[in-house]
C-alpha cells in the first residue's frame, strides 16, 4: 500500500508547485525615440535567493558595436567582453556601482571579463578607442526581466504567484512602475509608454 502511495504523493507535491506561477504579458510603447527596442521590463523583488549562471555571458564587439546593446543580468554573474573586430577595443565603466573599472585593451578573439556585483547597477559600458560605442549592462535581484525587440512586447514566465512591482526601463526614458498582482496559473496584462525625462 505504502509503495502505490508515494509516487502520488510526489505527483500531487509537482502539479501544486506547476501552479503556483503565472505569467505577465503586455507591451512598452516609447515615445521620443526610433521604436521601442532595448526597454528591460523586470520584477523588482522577488522572494528567494537566485544563482548566477555558472557560464559568463557574452557582450560582443563586433562592427564597432557592442551586442547585445542591453544586458540585464542577475548580481553576481560574469560578463565575457569579446572582441571579434580587426582594431583594438576597450572596455570601461566609469559608474562607481561597477567600480569604475577598466578592462585595457585588447585586439581580435581575446576576451577579457568582469563580475557585476552590486545590485541595482544599471552601468553604461565604453570603449575609450571608439567613444561612439555604447552599451548597458544592469544588474538585478532576480532572473524575471526581458528586453524589447522593436515592437515592444514582453513575456515573463513562471512568476511566482504574488504581489510585485513591475518596472520598465529605458536608457534614454523616464522609467515606470507598476503594481502587479499573478494569480496561480494565470496571466496578467500590463503595458507601459515611456517617454523623455
Amino acid at each position: 500500500m505504502k509503495r502505490k502511495l508515494i509516487p502520488c504523493l510526489i505527483i500531487v507535491g509537482l502539479l501544486v508547485t506547476a501552479a503556483s506561477a503565472g505569467d505577465i504579458k503586455g507591451a512598452v510603447t516609447c515615445k521620443g525615440v526610433r521604436d521601442s527596442r532595448n526597454v528591460v521590463v523586470y520584477l523588482q523583488k522577488v522572494e528567494g535567493e537566485f544563482q548566477p549562471p555558472e557560464k559568463p555571458l557574452i557582450m560582443d564587439q563586433k562592427d564597432l558595436t557592442f551586442i547585445p546593446h542591453v544586458l540585464p543580468l542577475v548580481l553576481g554573474t560574469a560578463v565575457d567582453f569579446l572582441n571579434s573586430d580587426d582594431v583594438l577595443h576597450n572596455v570601461f565603466s566609469p559608474d562607481k556601482c561597477a567600480n569604475k573599472f577598466n578592462l585595457g585593451t585588447w585586439p581580435k578573439g581575446q576576451v577579457r571579463s568582469y563580475t557585476f556585483e552590486e545590485e541595482g547597477c544599471f552601468s553604461v559600458m565604453l570603449c575609450n578607442v571608439h567613444p561612439e560605442m555604447e552599451a548597458w549592462v544592469l544588474a538585478l535581484q532576480n532572473p524575471y526581466y526581458f528586453v524589447t525587440d522593436k515592437d515592444g512586447a514582453y513575456v515573463l514566465k513562471d512568476v511566482p504567484a504574488g504581489t510585485y512591482k513591475l518596472v520598465a526601463w529605458h536608457e534614454k526614458l523616464q522609467d515606470q512602475e507598476q503594481t502587479v498582482v499573478v494569480q496561480d496559473g494565470g496571466e496578467v496584462a500590463v503595458d507601459f509608454t515611456l517617454s523623455r525625462r
